[in-house]
C-alpha cells in the first residue's frame, strides 16, 4: 500500500497556460528535496487556453503530481475546495499558481506546525511586521485590500489582518471538517474558511511571509472587490446554515 503523504499542495489554475509551466517546474524541484512523501494537486477550471493539457502532460511525467479537471468554471473557491477535499496529506496547503509566496515558506510553516501541535490552521499575513514584500502592489490595490479587511473586522466577520493572502495551511482533519462545509465559489471563500475554522473551534495563527506581487492578478479591481464584500457580509448566514446542516 502506498505511504500516505505528509504534505499535500493544492494549486488552483484557470487560464494559467503562460505561468503554469515554470510554476510546475519549481514545485517539482522543491518537492524533490523533501525527505517525506508528498502530492501536488493541480485543480484546473474549464478554460480555453490549454491549461489542463499543460497540467496533465506534466503530471504524466511526475509520479506525485495530479491534474484534476474540474470541468466547470465556478471560481477559485470551488477549485480550492475540490482539491482540499481530495488531498490526503497530514498537512495541506493551498497557494496561488504564480507562487507569490515562495515555496521556501512551506518549510517554515511545516516547522511551525511541528513546534506548535496546538495550531490547526496557519495563514500567510502580508501585513505582518516581519513580512518581506517585493514588487509591492499598487497603492489602489493595497488600499482596497486593507479597507476590505478593516470592514470585515468592524463587522465581526474576520479578526485576522490578511484574510486574502493566497497561502494557507491546514492539518488534515481540520481541512476536511472545514472544506466539507464551505460553500462560496468566489474570491471571498477565504473569509468563509476562516470563520468556519473559528466556529469549529480550531486554533488559527498568522505568520509573516515573503510576498512577490504578480502584476497579472486574476482579481478584477472593482467588480470582484464588490462581489467579495457582498459575499463576506453574508458569510455568517452561510456558516450558520452549514453548521446546522451537519449537526
Amino acid at each position: 500500500m502506498p505511504e500516505s503523504p505528509f504534505l499535500s499542495i493544492v494549486l488552483p489554475a484557470f487560464h494559467e497556460a503562460r505561468r503554469l509551466p515554470p510554476t510546475l517546474q519549481r514545485l517539482a524541484e522543491f518537492c524533490e528535496g523533501l525527505a517525506f512523501p508528498y502530492e501536488v494537486l493541480v485543480v484546473v477550471e474549464r478554460g480555453s487556453d490549454g491549461t489542463l493539457e499543460i497540467a496533465a502532460e506534466f503530471a504524466a511525467r511526475q509520479a506525485h503530481f495530479q491534474a484534476i479537471d474540474n470541468q466547470v468554471q465556478r471560481g477559485k473557491g470551488y477549485a480550492v475546495r475540490s482539491g482540499m477535499l481530495r488531498a490526503k496529506g497530514a498537512h495541506i496547503f493551498y497557494m496561488d499558481a504564480d507562487l507569490s509566496v515562495p515555496l521556501a515558506d512551506v518549510s517554515k510553516f511545516l516547522a511551525h506546525f511541528a513546534a506548535h501541535p496546538e495550531i490547526d490552521v496557519l495563514i500567510g499575513n502580508r501585513q505582518h511586521a516581519r513580512s518581506q514584500i517585493t514588487l509591492a502592489q499598487s497603492w489602489l490595490r493595497r488600499s482596497m485590500g486593507v479597507t476590505f479587511n478593516r470592514v470585515l473586522r468592524l463587522c465581526g466577520v474576520a479578526p485576522l489582518h490578511d484574510t486574502q493572502c493566497g497561502f494557507k495551511a491546514f492539518r488534515h482533519a481540520p481541512a476536511q471538517a472545514i472544506f466539507s462545509r464551505q460553500k462560496l465559489d468566489g474570491f471571498a471563500f477565504d473569509v468563509e474558511v476562516l470563520l468556519l475554522a473559528e466556529r469549529l473551534g480550531y486554533k488559527i495563527e498568522d505568520l509573516p511571509v515573503e510576498w512577490i506581487n504578480s502584476p497579472e492578478s486574476r482579481v478584477r479591481m472593482v467588480r470582484d472587490s464588490l462581489q467579495m464584500l457582498r459575499d463576506s457580509l453574508r458569510v455568517r448566514r452561510l456558516v450558520d446554515a452549514s453548521l446546522r446542516e451537519q449537526r
